[in-house]
């Protein structure tokens, strides 16, 4: 039970410009300030795109949703999807051992893995294209015993056909997810005995396998290239484009502008009656808030909401002659706050050491996303000891591992 990372790390982590986009539009599903609701899908994609999940990869992620490195942490330890140390590069097989699937021969294909692949679970295989693993129920027992490769399910497997997957991974070729047995879904080994009317014979896969199939998304690794990249949920509401629905709408039930307007109205409480239950008030006021034009002298990352809290910094228009300091160097500093700071006019560490208590609170409000973030990591110390040329030992070990090498 115990998940740690793995020793050997590589430096650093981004993702592919289509995987960085297709992020950035996860993390618009969630409303302002709950953007950590991504963070699982966001480490999906990364393991999906390297095989398995790095420390530089959590981090980076967690700099997307502004959250400090530990919470990033918590969530990969926490969660046995994530695999924490290299895998197979063509694929990792994933047996599933409990109660129906050991019944019906998931030690068969344990010993297959052990054959073709690797003694122990979570070693490579000599070529190292291979790597596997026994895990718990994967919730696909009317179809054992089964095992799972990147998303998909094998299902009905027999340790002969296993080896044939083994074979024709290796040698480039993908095998159809589903019932490797020849059942449709999960009835009846023998045959339908209710429901016989209907035609399992209409389409060739069941849904779920149809549609890896289409897509072309079964154990490849997601680099941004295979599979569309489709954030649906975007721009439904703006799309000025969008055709109207198929559904018509009878005369009887077509409203004139005036008959809208009244309905409008009705259906809106007045402005200065306190919320109801739905909250619809208040959200309104939100939304009339955020509609607000940011004033000019309001710089990047801050919220209008709170820009009056404590008092504002000093800051420059441009960093100094000799060029601004890497502010990355302040633990809890990452690039996107970096660039959040050069943005507000701060670009040198005695700028942040001189903050007293109430420069810290407005920070704290207005860098948006990480509010908290100046206090918690006590920038203002650790700004101190930089100014005065001395290192931290956060500074310290960020310079040996280059930790943002590939970033500054």
């Amino acid at each position: 039970m115990l998940r740690r990372l793995h020793p050997d790390q590589p430096q650093a982590f981004a993702f592919t410009p289509a995987n960085q986009a297709w992020a950035e539009a996860q993390i618009t599903k969630y409303p302002e300030g709950r953007q950590a609701s991504a963070i699982i899908p966001l480490l999906w994609r990364a393991q999906e795109q390297e095989g398995w999940l790095t420390r530089p990869a959590i981090e980076h992620v967690s700099e997307m949703l502004g959250m400090a490195y530990i919470r990033g942490l918590e969530v990969a330890t926490f969660y046995f999807m994530f695999q924490l140390q290299p895998v197979g590069s063509v694929a990792h097989i994933q047996i599933c051992g409990t109660t129906t699937c050991m019944i019906c021969g998931a030690e068969d294909l344990v010993s297959v893995c052990q054959e073709k692949i690797a003694k122990n679970p979570h070693e490579l295989s000599a070529d190292g294209k291979f790597s596997w693993e026994e895990v718990e129920c994967l919730g696909a027992c009317a179809n054992a015993p089964m095992a799972q490769i990147g998303k998909d399910y094998y299902e009905d497997l027999t340790a002969e056909r296993l080896v044939a997957m083994l074979d024709d991974l290796a040698a480039g070729k993908v095998p159809t997810p589903g019932s490797q047995s020849g059942r449709f879904a999960a009835e009846p080994a023998s045959g339908l005995t209710s429901l016989k009317e209907y035609d399992s014979g209409k389409t060739q896969y069941n849904a779920s396998v149809q549609l890896a199939v289409d897509i072309g998304d079964t154990i490849k690794r997601i680099d941004g290239t295979e599979v569309p990249l489709l954030a649906p949920w975007q721009g439904k509401t703006a799309n000025k484009s969008a055709k109207p629905s198929a559904q018509k709408t009878s005369a009887k039930e077509q409203k004139t502008p005036a008959k809208k307007a009244e309905a409008s109205a009705k259906s809106k409480p007045a402005a200065n009656e306190p919320a109801d239950k739905t909250g619809v008030t208040k959200q309104e006021a939100v939304a009339a808030s955020k509609a607000k034009p940011p004033s000019k002298a309001e710089p990047k990352g801050v919220s209008a909401a709170v820009a009056d809290a404590g008092k504002k910094p000093r800051t420059m228009k441009a960093p100094r002659k000799s060029g601004a300091d890497d502010l990355k160097m302040i633990k809890g500093v990452g690039p996107k706050l970096a660039t959040m700071l050069h943005d507000m006019g701060i670009f040198h560490f005695d700028q942040i050491a001189k903050w007293g208590a109430a420069e810290v609170a407005w920070a704290d409000q207005n860098l948006k996303g990480f509010k908290g973030r100046v206090s918690r990591d006590t920038w203002v110390d650790q700004a101190q000891k930089l100014a005065a040329g001395e290192e931290t030992a956060f500074s310290a070990k960020a310079r040996t591992d280059g930790r943002y090498d590939s970033e500054t």
